[in-house]
């Protein structure tokens, strides 16, 4: 599986009808909607795809056609977004209608193209699984904790400064038992 780097867009026509495909992290996707319905108040259908993991590891998937005939729209751009193992990634695809019909073939191809153009023109990251835990360090040991984070490519979720430090560190699962087996003598893991 993987996930996008960041937010991209591409704009297919299609028998005067234009397109515009937008690809963003899942967590961006409410506020990017809701932006680009007031940036395209003219616009006909905005058709939206999504895939993400929950909290239980389950992947969820949701899809709209927006006015589309049902099946020509939301169901072939999800079906590009699992074709490409996209995970926490949503599409909104706006569409502006250029006078001809296109039918439900020509609608299933160009949402799924402009789908496909998006998506070869955005960078991906491989997805890895992530933990958090809760460690505890003496002050002494605070700047050695924060050299191999950096080292290891653990986020620093929080820190909470009392008779010693509290931290909440973030990262995927190997990298975290490389941490915990290296800092083992220094740091107390919090349940």
């Amino acid at each position: 599986m993987k996930y996008l780097s960041g937010q991209f867009s591409q704009t297919l026509e299609v028998k005067q009808s234009k397109f515009i495909a937008y690809l963003t992290p899942y967590p961006q996707y409410e506020n990017l909607l809701a932006t680009l319905k007031e940036e395209h108040p003219k616009a006909r259908h905005f058709v939206v795809a999504f895939r993400y993991l929950n909290e239980f590891d389950q992947i969820v998937e949701h899809s709209s056609d927006d006015g589309e005939p049902k099946g020509t729209s939301g169901r072939p751009s999800l079906m590009v977004l699992q074709g490409q193992d996209l995970i926490n990634t949503a599409v909104i695809i706006i569409r502006y209608f250029g006078g001809t019909k296109l039918g439900t073939g020509g609608l299933v191809r160009a949402y799924s193209d402009a789908v496909n153009l998006v998506i070869n023109a955005s960078a991906f990251l491989p997805y890895e699984k992530e933990k958090e835990i809760r460690i505890f360090v003496n002050y002494t040991n605070t700047r050695v904790i924060e050299y191999e984070c950096e080292l290891l490519a653990i986020h620093i979720l929080e820190k909470v400064f009392a008779d010693g430090v509290t931290y909440l560190l973030k990262a995927s699962e190997e990298n975290m038992k490389l941490f915990a087996e290296k800092m083992q003598r220094v740091i107390q893991i919090i349940k």
